[in-house]
């Protein structure tokens, strides 16, 4: 799939989920959320394709300069993710997200360990949301058209279509 349709698939996904945002252009020049996931893109392609894993973590770090938004450019992020405000979002380097989600501002998907090597961060299934300023910690799953509510502290891994609040 070209670049161009990748965006345009982005921009109508946003949309879709952004009732105050009515065009693309619009979503185009003012979602923080899209240039934070298309500038991890662009790092993500550098330190793992390229193999220019300084370069890399250091177009991430102007992305979060610009954005509020972190994510480190080891993480994999599937298609049409939307992190709508955005600010104070951090995305571990060995976190994986699925297709389809939405992800509100002051989102951590951390780790628990130091140790190098392993996998440290959450991996996020397809058609998930993320509630404002929940913490998902771990290398655990989160599953498919699961609902992480605001605030939530998660540590366990969580059912596909569950719904969860407060701490796991």
């Amino acid at each position: 799939m070209s670049i161009l349709k990748r965006v345009i698939e982005d921009l109508d996904s946003a949309i879709k989920r952004d009732p105050a945002t009515s065009s693309r252009f619009e979503m185009f020049v003012t979602s923080a959320g899209l240039h934070a996931v298309w500038g991890h893109r662009v790092a993500k392609f550098v330190y793992s394709k390229l193999r220019m894993r300084i370069l890399g973590r250091v177009i991430a770090q102007w992305v979060r300069f610009w954005t509020g938004i972190e994510i480190h450019p080891g993480a994999t992020i599937g298609r049409r993710m939307f992190i709508d405000h955005g600010m104070g979002v951090v995305i571990g380097a060995t976190a994986v997200i699925g297709d389809d989600v939405l992800m509100y501002h002051g989102v951590t998907l951390g780790g628990k360990t130091l140790e190098r090597g392993t996998k440290r961060h959450p991996t996020i299934g397809n058609n998930v949301i993320l509630g404002a300023h929940c913490i998902v910690l771990g290398n655990i799953t989160v599953g498919d058209g699961a609902r992480i509510g605001a605030g939530a502290i998660v540590t366990k891994n969580v059912k596909p279509g569950a719904t969860v609040v407060g701490t796991v």
